[in-house]
């Protein structure tokens, strides 16, 4: 068990669920919330998250791109705690178990009530889990292409964030385009962090990313432009959300804005991706992205609907009532 939640690398799961969380609360703004299909959601895309990483695993690993060149953590095929043929079964049971999630939250969303609606999903699912598992598996895996960070644009922040949003709502507001595409562009952060780290041994196992394609010290300016424009993104979503909701262009919500915070570590994070002379020293940067990545998310999802100063109040009218009593 040790060995397949290692091969999971849970590390991944918050940021593949921050489009989920922001899309959610985004609805829970417009008074309109199903439980249901959150969850469902959510469930759905930790499952695909974990597919994802298990295909990694196996077409990697028996390809010979996972090898003792390789900078990161040894993955489960590579160090022979997990043989490829259990792997290989391991991605069958995960495959279904992502569309019986799929299916039940299409389910939950639509019933029988809109039949294209459901058939669209139903092929945008199919699509993810395919997707997922050709990343690198296969003779024409589109990962050994250069085509990864297309994928994990596209289904963790566009289809993850405006899905589970229309899913509830039943619509699409454009306005949310901005920090689906936001999450998008520090999804492939990560993954382009994860190849900048491993340019020399992908290079030479032959698995052309774009990182192999552009090199190393483009793909820094790459890096560089994925995260400002996600900074600039959410800023510009906050401020017309702020202006939309008060239709006062001298109404400034404060609480809005908290998210703010997490632009510290991001721009840390930017410094230490400059001065990187060693691949090596991207690995620690994967984890901070990634967890920048769901606390924007996630303060920002809850800040659509609570006031954290009303919250921070009531916490300390709470304690000095305690204190007092």
């Amino acid at each position: 068990m040790k060995h397949w939640i290692e091969a999971a690398r849970l590390r991944t799961l918050p940021l593949s669920v921050s489009g989920i969380i922001l899309g959610s609360f985004y609805a829970m703004s417009e008074s309109i919330f199903n439980w249901k299909i959150v969850l469902s959601a959510l469930a759905t895309t930790l499952l695909l998250q974990i597919l994802s990483n298990f295909a990694n695993d196996y077409g990697d690993g028996i390809k010979g791109t996972d090898n003792n060149e390789r900078i990161g953590p040894k993955r489960a095929i590579q160090s022979g705690t997990i043989s490829p043929q259990a792997m290989k079964r391991a991605l069958y049971l995960t495959s279904v178990l992502t569309m019986f999630a799929a299916v039940t939250l299409i389910y939950f969303s639509f019933k029988d009530s809109n039949l294209i609606y459901t058939l669209v999903f139903l092929t945008l699912g199919a699509l993810a889990i395919a997707s997922a598992i050709r990343y690198t598996v296969g003779n024409t895996a589109y990962g050994y292409r250069g085509y990864g960070d297309v994928f994990v644009f596209v289904f963790f922040g566009l289809v993850s964030t405006l899905g589970v949003s229309f899913m509830i709502l039943k619509e699409i507001d454009p306005l949310l385009v901005l920090p689906a595409t936001a999450i998008g562009f520090l999804s492939v952060g990560v993954l382009n962090l994860n190849n900048m780290r491993d340019e020399v041994s992908d290079r030479k196992a032959g698995k052309n990313t774009l990182v192999v394609k552009i090199g190393g010290e483009k793909a820094k300016i790459y890096h560089y432009f994925l995260v400002v424009s996600a900074m600039v993104l959410f800023v510009v979503f906050t401020i017309i959300f702020d202006f939309s909701k008060d239709n006062d262009p001298e109404h400034f919500n404060f609480d809005l804005y908290f998210f703010l915070l997490i632009y510290i570590p991001l721009l840390k994070h930017l410094g230490r991706v400059r001065k990187a002379t060693e691949p090596r020293m991207l690995d620690p940067e994967l984890k901070k992205l990634a967890i920048s990545t769901f606390l924007i998310s996630t303060i920002l999802a809850l800040s659509l609907i609570y006031f954290f100063s009303d919250i921070i109040v009531q916490i300390v009218n709470a304690t000095s009532n305690q204190i007092n009593q």
